[in-house]
């Protein structure tokens, strides 16, 4: 295993500027225009647009996108996320039509559909889900579906009816380190985001999972979540690099050197993840066709 060092960044020190590997190209092209026009044609939101995605050009220019379903509005305020936090408006009945319908124009192979939370409503979005993955599927058979599902704070018949629509992969993101929870998911619990992927996994489904680093946390740390994850039924794990939304979000403590991302999918294989995407603009849905 490769013992490779962090690149601290003292809490005293002015805000380092971002290292080369950390550049993006600009969204250009037809099939990101094509991409672009169908999201607004549909009336959809996406996490590439509400969560500033570095990687938006890329996968638009390829004809794929993560579409976030109830709404653009989260009743979570996590001090990491660019999506807007305050109270969400009615419930869209549509939506899943309009989701699937666009899935099915845009012929992708894997699609990804994540969403807001929705702590005000008694089913957490449940049915919606539920409705956006048998819709999707009646109208585009062959596309495989990633589900990226927020905590439902226990209510495990919520959980049931999210992911028993036919999707392949069911993701939930534990996002950072047990020691930074309180500081970056406060409204979110280690243990209970641990055991909703468990219980996922009892259902059958194939489980994923993804965290940020450059927020603080210990390589030990690190190797821990790797554990708890593989303890609990974790099959795919993406690492990618906290980057600060707005100045009114969390500050980078540290940015991570590729060589180290390298270092810990290499540890994660090890510890029995069965696939690690990690690097330093790795997101939850990226390349996450390859995760099947």
């Amino acid at each position: 295993m490769l013992d490779l060092p962090i690149i601290d960044k003292s809490e005293k020190d002015p805000v380092r500027r971002k290292p080369n590997w950390l550049r993006v190209k600009l969204p250009i092209g037809e099939s990101y225009k094509k991409v672009r026009n169908l999201v607004d044609q549909y009336q959809l939101h996406t996490i590439c647009q509400s969560g500033n995605c570095p990687n938006m050009g890329e996968c638009w220019g390829a004809g794929t996108a993560t579409f976030m379903i109830l709404g653009n509005t989260c009743t979570r305020s996590c001090s990491f996320c660019a999506v807007k936090t305050g109270r969400p408006g009615e419930y869209d009945e549509d939506e899943p039509r309009r989701v699937a319908e666009a899935i099915k124009l845009m012929e992708v192979k894997h699609a990804v559909i994540t969403s807001v939370n929705r702590d005000e409503r008694k089913d957490r979005g449940a049915e919606i889900w539920y409705q956006t993955v048998v819709q999707t599927k009646a109208a585009s058979p062959s596309t495989t579906i990633e589900t990226l599902i927020p905590d439902v704070r226990a209510t495990w018949d919520a959980l049931e009816r999210m992911i028993s629509g036919g999707q392949e992969v069911v993701s939930h993101n534990m996002e950072t380190v047990k020691s930074l929870y309180r500081k970056v998911r406060p409204q979110a619990k280690y243990d209970r985001s641990l055991e909703q992927i468990q219980r996922t996994k009892d259902f059958g489904k194939r489980t994923k999972s993804g965290i940020m680093v450059g927020l603080g946390e210990t390589k030990e740390e690190v190797f821990e979540i790797m554990d708890d994850l593989v303890a609990h039924g974790c099959d795919v794990l993406t690492i990618g690099q906290y980057l600060q939304p707005t100045k009114m979000h969390l500050d980078v403590v540290e940015y991570i050197h590729p060589d180290v991302f390298a270092m810990y999918k290499e540890v994660g294989l090890e510890k029995g993840l069965e696939y690690v995407e990690s690097g330093p603009l790795v997101r939850s849905s990226y390349h996450s066709e390859r995760h099947l």
